[in-house]
């Protein structure tokens, strides 16, 4: 920071030494930019405030029945459109601008230059037009917005509107086309519907929609094959390493613990069927029919056991360990056999979309195809017909109501002030210009003949060493002479604000008293 500061004020002090060249420059420049600022002529504005009343009583009520056409939008166009050399040319013409002016090359010019002057501006969102022009002479341009906005009123909008006889039968021929098309449609679906009516797809699914909804089952269900046959192999190998009996006592009650199983599984599975469903329902009757076969069965292994002589366990005498692992294994056992059954089902299935893979999309893609063209005429029809009636009221409706209404707002009118240059802006501008100036020169003079105010400065720039200094004595008569060139310089610089301050202050003043 202080390396930043002692280049600064070396800078600074270079920049001093010619501080009469600032000075003189500061003064050069204010006066020039002065006499630029007060030669530029005078620009006056002539404008006019114009509505275009879009609406109609009618458009609220026929809304939705008759075709209106956007007239904002053609508004909004015009008003883009109307600044264009064949109006412009119909302008001079009509504000007499091209009576002093003999040559073509002068009225070219005079074109282009209206054509960038010229201004249309859409004052805010409810048609309210703005038409402006700037020129040297007041009467002029308000000549000249006279007739911009006489080509603006004139210009014809709804007049250019299509016949409504060719229109209609422009669409009552389209009509007859489509439907012939629509007719030859129908005939193909309806004679491909018959021919594939047993190939037809249910519930809006086509053939990938069901053989990825097949596949997808039936992977879910080899899954849960899998999980159950794992858990039925577990249980397995859990029996295998318990003992079926604990004690062995007297039998008072037969019983087979791998029926006892089964029966104890589909009494508690009829236990969740009799929540959800009634007595008659299928699955209900189908596990009482299952629990009265295996009690038949165990009565039928108890007396062949009995016959052969052989001992059936009794309940105090079997492993309560093992029998739930058989009651567990005789549910799993029931669980694989209905999974088996489901992987069967859903391996045809798929078996059989899978053989009718090269005739199902083949004939599904045939069906979409048929159906798209049959909607994309059904739909091109029923537009023809609507639009039919809506050309026919619109064109009642157009020639009973007017579709736009100009509307002056502000004839066109002068300020009696120019709006260009602004004088008051500029001049503090140029005073910021010959500030910059008196700034710019002396440090460009610094910087051509340097001069150096220290022995340090002077190492660093030459990169010799220093043998010493010699110093300057100053005497009286310097001293006296530096502080009156001070005060000349303070009062040079003192005077150019002061010439602005006063300028600036006259030029208000001026300004109000012609307002």
């Amino acid at each position: 920071m202080d390396e930043i500061l002692r280049q600064a004020t070396l800078v600074l002090r270079g920049m001093w030494k010619y501080h009469w060249l600032g000075l003189l420059s500061a003064w050069g420049i204010a006066l020039l930019s002065v006499v630029v600022v007060f030669r530029i002529p005078d620009r006056y504005e002539a404008s006019a405030r114009i509505f275009v009343d879009t609406q109609s009583i009618l458009k609220p009520l026929m809304s939705g029945l008759a075709i209106e056409p956007n007239m904002d939008q053609q508004i909004m166009i015009l008003s883009r459109t109307l600044i264009s050399r064949p109006n412009v040319e119909k302008l001079v013409r009509m504000a007499d601008l091209d009576l002093d002016m003999g040559r073509r090359a002068s009225v070219e010019a005079l074109i282009d230059e209206l054509m960038k002057t010229l201004s249309i501006k859409n004052a805010s969102r409810d048609n309210l037009y703005t038409l402006a022009y700037t020129d040297p002479q007041p009467d002029r341009a308000k000549r000249v917005v006279q007739s911009l906005v006489s080509i603006f009123v004139e210009s014809s909008l709804g007049s250019k509107r299509k016949d409504s006889d060719s229109a209609k039968k422009f669409i009552d021929d389209q009509i007859l086309v489509y439907q012939t098309k629509l007719e030859a449609a129908e005939n193909r679906l309806k004679e491909f519907k018959l021919k594939h009516l047993a190939t037809q797809a249910g519930e809006g699914k086509d053939y990938f929609g069901r053989m990825n909804e097949v596949t997808a089952d039936l992977e879910r269900a080899k899954l849960e094959l899998r999980e159950v046959e794992n858990s039925r192999d577990a249980l397995k190998r859990e029996i295998a390493g318990e003992n079926p009996v604990l004690l062995a006592d007297t039998p008072d009650a037969a019983s087979i613990p791998e029926i006892d199983g089964r029966i104890d599984a589909q009494k508690r599975n009829l236990d969740a069927l009799l929540q959800r469903f009634t007595e008659r329902h299928p699955d209900v009757v189908g596990a009482r029919r299952m629990i009265g076969e295996l009690e038949e069965q165990k009565r039928q292994e108890v007396a062949a056991r009995k016959k052969l002589g052989v001992s059936t366990p009794t309940a105090a005498s079997t492993n309560p360990v093992y029998q739930k692992l058989k009651v567990s294994l005789a549910e799993s056992e029931a669980s694989v056999a209905s999974l088996r059954t489901r992987v069967t089902e859903y391996q045809s299935r798929y078996n059989q979309l899978k053989d009718a893979m090269q005739m199902i999309p083949q004939i599904e893609a045939e069906l979409v195809q048929l159906n798209r063209d049959y909607d994309v005429h059904r739909k091109n029809y029923d537009s023809l017909v609507a639009r039919r009636e809506s050309a026919s009221i619109s064109g009642e409706m157009d020639a009973s109501t007017a579709a736009v209404d100009f509307r002056l707002i502000d004839p066109p009118r002068v300020g009696s002030r120019p709006v260009y240059p602004n004088r008051l802006l500029l001049l503090p501008m140029t005073l910021v210009l010959a500030l910059g100036a008196g700034f710019f020169f002396p440090f460009v003079a610094s910087q051509f003949r340097p001069v150096f105010f220290d022995a340090r400065a002077l190492r660093e720039m030459t990169g010799l060493p220093l043998l010493g200094i010699v110093s300057k004595k100053v005497s009286a008569a310097d001293v006296v002479r530096n502080k009156w060139r001070l005060r000349l310089f303070i009062a040079g610089s003192l005077a150019l604000f002061a010439a602005y301050g006063s300028g600036t202050a006259l030029l208000i003043y001026l300004s109000a008293w012609t307002t």
